[in-house]
């Protein structure tokens, strides 16, 4: 195993504290939403930084997995990340759904790509059989 690079984030004040990365380029409070959203608008979350990585991660495996079935554009494709916060008698768990919009390949194409990009994206790696992942096609009607 080679180690291509390393990031580093810290947290003080657990849920309702804040957040810093090493080279201070993400450096915010964190807060619990509740039903009614968030208590500080400016605030963020765990489940949101988390959707925001995933959704990126997993992007750059759709492209890749495009590029090797040799689709060059995908044109104004994009990946949404959805992170549900969950809570069961046993206790909390997350659930994930990401919206993958791919504007230049029939549908055939598409869920190959959305398939073959879970079985590569090291996020969704992390998360097999640990958290229930679902991966919708969206097409232009």
């Amino acid at each position: 195993m080679k180690t291509i690079f390393e990031a580093k984030a810290t947290n003080t004040g657990g849920r309702a504290g804040h957040v810093k990365s090493e080279d201070d380029v993400l450096d915010f409070d964190i807060s619990m939403p509740n039903s009614n959203g968030k208590p500080d608008p400016k605030s963020t979350n765990p489940e949101e930084l988390f959707a925001a990585a995933y959704a990126t991660c997993y992007a750059g495996a759709v492209e890749a997995v495009a590029k090797s079935h040799d689709v060059d554009d995908l044109g104004d494709f994009n990946v949404t990340a959805i992170v549900a916060f969950n809570k069961e008698e046993e206790g909390f768990f997350l659930e994930v759904t990401l919206d993958t919009y791919l504007p230049t390949v029939d549908k055939e194409m598409g869920e190959t790509i959305i398939k073959e990009a879970h079985e590569m994206c090291p996020y969704s790696k992390a998360t097999r059989d640990n958290i229930t992942v679902h991966l919708n096609l969206m097409l232009d009607e």
